[in-house]
């Protein structure tokens, strides 16, 4: 389990890096919808709150404290439920219209389960004092 917090990390940095790529297109518009640009579109730009998310996740995992491992499971699930929200809203058929999904919104997806499997078993040390109470 000593892997995960930086297999977390790294998925922090993909999380952050698929923001920016294609999400979904939308063809009878000639769209490209990306999680910082969905110009044409009224879905806001989802990635802006994923990257916020993204920066506190990386923050509470470098800081050693019980209270920041708490902090991240906040922080994770808040992501994971967002990412949910991303995944059926923004693909869902609008009007006879089907997005076609691209591989930055499934990139998303698994950026956040895996940031939500590294904060369920963080790697902290627990001292001896505390071990024996």
């Amino acid at each position: 389990m000593r892997y995960l917090k930086w297999i977390g990390l790294a998925a922090a940095v993909l999380l952050i890096v698929s923001c920016f790529t294609p999400w979904v297109i939308i063809e009878s518009k000639n769209i490209t919808v990306s999680g910082v640009d969905a110009t044409g579109t009224n879905f806001g730009k989802p990635g802006y709150f994923h990257i916020l998310l993204s920066v506190l996740f990386i923050t509470c995992t470098i800081i050693q404290r019980v209270w920041a491992k708490r902090l991240n499971l906040l922080v994770t699930a808040l992501n994971t439920g967002w990412a949910l929200r991303n995944f059926f809203v923004i693909s869902t058929c609008q009007g006879g219209e089907c997005p076609e999904k691209q591989i930055g919104l499934y990139l998303v997806m698994l950026s956040s389960l895996l940031l939500l499997l590294s904060s369920l078993f963080p790697d902290m040390k627990i001292p001896q004092s505390q071990k024996t109470a």
